[in-house]
């Protein structure tokens, strides 16, 4: 949900909007209990604006995503749409905080190994760059990657969406090694990249 705080720990309180956050909530439940009544080791990792692809061969069409949709729209000869520039961010469009697949991967597989290695780790990890970047700023990035210039369209908001929603990794740095280093532009280009070698991806 639309937290209180510029910031986002661990300790926030989770109030989600929607079924799909409803869902990750519960599944963090169902993870305690059951370590509760068996010992189960876990372990809880909250992505956040996950994007870019890690291989040619994997790329992202969710009709729900923001690369996709733009891609999408681009390749179509048609102009994206900013769902909302009144919201109050620097520029009006919300503000997220993007992390690469390929970093996120890296860390699940941290994760993996220290819980097999008998390692104790915390209930939760949020695996954030610690960094807002607005959906303006990434259809500029996009722009310059693709070279294809436009201006969006600007179109109304959507139901639920917070203004802004950035997120601290400190933890998962400190337990996991996360290091979310990869660049803005190597997030579109490997996406983009991605998105050409699939012409036909639906």
């Amino acid at each position: 949900g639309t937290p209180d705080v510029d910031v986002v720990t661990e300790t926030t309180p989770t109030r989600p909007e929607s079924p799909y956050g409803r869902s990750k909530l519960i599944g963090e439940w169902l993870l305690a209990d059951q370590g509760t009544a068996t010992g189960l080791t876990h372990t809880s990792l909250r992505y956040f604006n996950v994007v870019g692809s890690g291989h040619e061969d994997l790329v992202d069409t969710s009709p729900h995503n923001l690369f996709p949709l733009v891609f999408d729209a681009l390749l179509a000869d048609r102009t994206p749409i900013v769902n909302g520039d009144d919201y109050p961010t620097p520029d009006g469009t919300c503000v997220r905080d993007y992390v690469h697949v390929q970093d996120l991967a890296e860390t699940h597989v941290a994760a993996a190994q220290a819980l097999a290695n008998g390692t104790p780790l915390r209930a939760v990890y949020n695996l954030g760059a610690g960094e807002g970047v607005s959906v303006r700023q990434i259809m500029t990035t996009i722009a310059q990657v693709t070279g294809m210039p436009f201006e969006p369209l600007v179109g109304p908001r959507r139901a639920g969406d917070p203004a802004r929603i950035v997120a601290s990794g400190a933890l998962a740095t400190q337990d996991l090694g996360w290091n979310p280093h990869r660049t803005l532009t190597e997030m579109v280009s490997s996406a983009w990249q991605a998105r050409q070698s699939h012409p036909t991806a639906d």
